[in-house]
C-alpha cells in the first residue's frame, strides 16, 4: 500500500503569524512536524505543500520533497482538499508513484501521540474505509454545559441539569492529530465542491488518543503549552534513532 503524507504549511495565518516558523525549543515548529512524517514506518512518500519560500527550504534541507502551493490554494477560503487534489497531481506527475492513500498532517502540530500515523493508516487498510481520524475527549468543554448569552441572560444550549462530569456522555472532537484517506475517497471529494471535507467520504473510521497528546499551534498560549509537553521527559515524539537521522538531514 502506497503512502502519501502530505505536510500543509500555509504561509498566512488569521490568528498567529508565522506559526509553522516561530521557535519552540530552538527549533521552528514545523520541524516537529518533519520529524514526525520520517518516523512513521507506513509513509511510503512525503512532501511538503507551501507557498512560503523558508518552510520550503527547510523541508528541502529536511532532505523532503516540496510542492510549491499556488496562491490560490494559499488562502483562508481554500480547503484541505483542494491542496490534497493538488499535493497528488503534483506527486503523480513524476514517474513511478501512484498513491493506493494519503495522510493529512498540518503543520503547525508540533506535538502528536507516538504511533498515531501509523495506526491511522491500519486503520484505513485493515477496515477499507474512506477515512481515519485522530479524536480527543471534549472533557469539560461538553455541550451539555455550553450556554448562549443574550447580553446578561444566560441561555442553555442544552436543557438538563447534569453536574458531574463522569455523568456526561461521551462526546469527541477531532484533534488534527492526522487524517488518512483513501485515494478513491480523496477523488470522490472533487466532485463535491460545496462540501470542503467531502474527501472523509461515507465511512468514517476513528480512534481515541487522550487529551493534550496533540497540540495544534494557532495561539501563543499554544506554543507555551506545546514546550511544556515537550520539556516533558517522558514525552517522545520519535525513535531516537530517527531524531538523530532527521537531525543529520538537516
Amino acid at each position: 500500500m502506497n503512502v502519501l503524507g502530505v505536510i500543509l504549511a500555509r504561509a498566512t495565518s488569521a490568528g498567529l503569524k508565522k506559526k509553522h516558523l516561530l521557535p519552540l525549543l530552538g527549533r521552528p515548529v514545523i520541524t516537529y512536524a518533519f520529524e514526525h512524517a520520517r518516523a512513521a514506518r507506513r509513509l511510503s512518500r512525503v512532501v511538503v505543500s507551501s507557498d512560503c519560500p523558508d518552510v520550503l527550504r527547510l523541508a528541502a534541507g529536511a532532505g523532503l520533497e516540496t510542492i510549491v502551493r499556488p496562491a490560490g490554494l494559499a488562502t483562508a477560503e481554500a480547503s484541505v482538499q483542494d491542496v490534497m487534489l493538488h499535493a497528488l497531481e503534483q506527486v503523480e506527475l513524476r514517474p513511478g508513484f501512484r498513491a493506493d492513500a494519503l495522510v493529512v498532517l498540518y503543520g503547525n502540530v508540533p506535538v502528536r501521540p507516538v504511533g498515531a500515523i501509523d495506526r491511522a493508516i491500519a486503520v484505513l487498510r485493515d477496515t477499507g474505509c474512506d477515512s481515519v481520524r485522530t479524536f480527543c475527549p471534549v472533557g469539560k468543554w461538553h455541550p451539555a454545559w455550553m450556554a448562549q448569552l443574550a447580553g446578561d441572560r444566560v441561555l442553555p444550549l442544552h436543557a438538563g441539569s447534569i453536574h458531574r462530569r463522569q455523568d456526561l456522555p461521551p462526546l469527541f472532537l477531532h484533534d488534527g492529530a492526522v487524517v488518512a484517506v483513501s485515494r478513491a475517497s480523496m477523488l470522490r471529494g472533487r466532485t463535491n465542491s460545496e462540501d470542503p471535507h467531502a474527501f472523509f467520504g461515507a465511512d468514517r473510521r476513528g480512534f481515541a488518543v487522550e487529551i493534550g497528546q496533540t497540540v495544534e499551534i494557532d495561539h501563543l498560549r499554544d506554543l507555551y503549552w506545546a514546550e511544556a509537553v515537550l520539556r516533558d521527559s517522558s514525552h517522545s515524539q520519535a525513535p531516537p534513532a530517527r531524531r538523530d537521522e532527521l537531525r543529520k538531514a538537516s
